[in-house]
């Protein structure tokens, strides 16, 4: 029997402090976002009311703020929202008692407590990042630049003199109203109708992100795998949420960067599915153009926490292992713009040679194979038993977003036992003619005891109108520009692969 599991993140939502009973919903991307959907008790007064509204996250997107009746009885309008997220410091309350004295508490040689007065001439506060998510990181570092100075540097006045730095601990008197201790949506909220109303608050919020993981462990002799898939919740969103209904969404989601979004609203919702004849703790459904993995039982993350849960295990996965040769080696940052006729000119292009041969494992992600569900990008690490029993570490690498009924395919590292060596052999172009011979000798050479096959890969790079002349060994065309060899290799052996390729333009 197959499972799928996956984990979550969670909230318990708070209006003035006091804990609301409905469990809030999370739905988190694995591109650092999420969005939280609340409810959130009101008692309203017909016409304008003013709210401050406490414990949401410290990433929260302003603009995708989204309150309503869920029942779509009561009509509510936000007439203004303002967003704060710089909560209580000694430097923003320096900020705020600038142009006036204070109190700074000091001590003597003896260790003996005293106060001096001093006057704030500038606090060096830099106040929170608020064009950020809007602007990006260099818009808002410059513009505070400008505005505020160099951050971190107060300037004090203490008896008629000027010194940078604080001249000892500040006494402030009292928090003022400007002062916040957490993150704070204030609201002036118009409605037509008087009364308690579990209004439904969701946001898209940064600082979450998930994760997927895969150990795939094979036993002493063959590719026939155990698999094991992990997801990896992190929270550094400013909040820890409890008993939340977690969904997580797997797939490229179109998201704009902080420079792309300028005026947008984000209102992104989810579902559940079931797979098994048991309830599992996990459930796969596809949703739009993604995956929607939902966590059937509430849990709790907390803030700054990672955690993992397991959902997928499978056994028996049949997996198969190849080998290939892919002997260019090429400096992408050197020929970084050339075009197709600067690379028919450089005799030299594609002529240093790779002698490493790549071990390639691929299996097929369909139910016969005991898989058979979406498997989210993730990194995948391979293990294989030795004869004393444990697991030995053999590679790592990472998979795409691969559908049901595909085949995935992962580089897990370098043949030891393995080696390739390509030169080139013939050389020779004819301007007037607009024709080109190139011709290429590759060496397999096998250090193993068995025998092996090796698939010889050849990128035809200098054009697209090619021929093959001359040929060694079989080949498969398998793309406009790239041919394939399938070469055995016998134990202790080594086997050259020619061939004369003829080029027109």
């Amino acid at each position: 029997m197959k499972t799928v599991r996956i984990l979550a993140v969670l909230g318990a939502f708070y209006w003035y402090g006091l804990d609301t009973s409905a469990e809030p919903a999370l739905t988190i991307y694995n591109q650092d976002f999420a969005v939280v959907r609340e409810s959130v008790p009101l008692d309203l007064k017909q016409g304008t009311n003013e709210l401050r509204f406490t414990d949401i996250t410290a990433h929260l997107e302003p603009d995708s703020v989204v309150l309503r009746d869920p029942s779509g009885k009561r009509a509510l309008q936000i007439l203004e929202q303002n967003y704060r997220s710089d909560p209580v410091s000694q430097e923003l309350l320096l900020s705020l008692y600038e142009g006036k004295t204070l109190d700074f508490l000091m001590y003597n040689q003896e260790g003996a407590q005293y106060t001096i007065t001093g006057k704030i001439i500038r606090s060096g506060y830099v106040p929170h990042q608020a064009g950020l998510q809007r602007y990006g990181q260099q818009y808002y570092q410059t513009q505070s630049a400008r505005a505020w100075g160099p951050s971190g540097q107060p300037v004090i006045e203490v008896d008629g003199k000027v010194r940078f730095g604080l001249p000892g601990t500040p006494v402030f008197p009292a928090l003022t109203d400007e002062a916040i201790l957490k993150p704070t949506l204030h609201w002036i909220i118009e409605t037509n109708e008087a009364g308690p109303l579990d209004a439904e608050l969701s946001y898209v919020t940064g600082g979450m992100s998930w994760q997927s993981d895969y150990n795939f462990m094979a036993p002493e002799q063959g590719d026939v795998l155990d698999v094991i898939g992990w997801v990896t919740l992190d929270n550094q969103s400013g909040r820890t949420f409890e008993n939340a209904h977690v969904k997580l969404m797997a797939g490229d989601v179109r998201k704009l960067t902080p420079e792309q979004r300028g005026d947008m609203n984000a209102a992104l919702e989810a579902a559940g599915y079931m797979r098994s004849d048991m309830r599992p703790p996990v459930t796969e459904k596809a949703f739009d153009e993604y995956h929607l993995y939902t966590l059937e039982r509430p849990t709790t993350v907390r803030d700054r926490e990672t955690k993992q849960v397991e959902f997928l295990r499978a056994a028996n996965v049949q997996a198969q292992r190849f080998y290939v040769y892919d002997g260019v080696k090429i400096d992408p940052n050197r020929y970084q713009g050339w075009s197709g006729e600067n690379i028919r000119q450089d005799q030299n292009y594609g002529t240093e040679c790779n002698r490493k041969i790549w071990v390639l494992l691929e299996f097929a992600n369909t139910d016969k194979n005991g898989l058979g569900i979406p498997l989210p990008r993730g990194r995948t690490r391979f293990y294989r038993r030795d004869t004393d029993g444990r697991l030995e570490f053999t590679g790592e690498n990472l998979i795409d977003h691969t559908p049901k009924d595909e085949t995935a395919r992962v580089n897990t590292g370098n043949a030891f036992d393995l080696v390739g060596e390509r030169r080139r052999t013939q050389f020779t172009i004819s301007h007037d003619q607009r024709m080109l011979d190139e011709a290429f000798e590759i060496k397999l050479r096998n250090h193993k005891k068995e025998p092996v096959e090796i698939r010889v890969v050849e990128h035809l790079y200098r054009g697209i109108n090619w021929a093959i002349t001359t040929s060694s060994h079989p080949y498969q065309k398998t793309d406009s520009q790239t041919i394939e060899f399938r070469v055995q290799t016998p134990p202790d052996g080594e086997v050259s692969v020619t061939y004369i390729v003829h080029y027109t333009w």
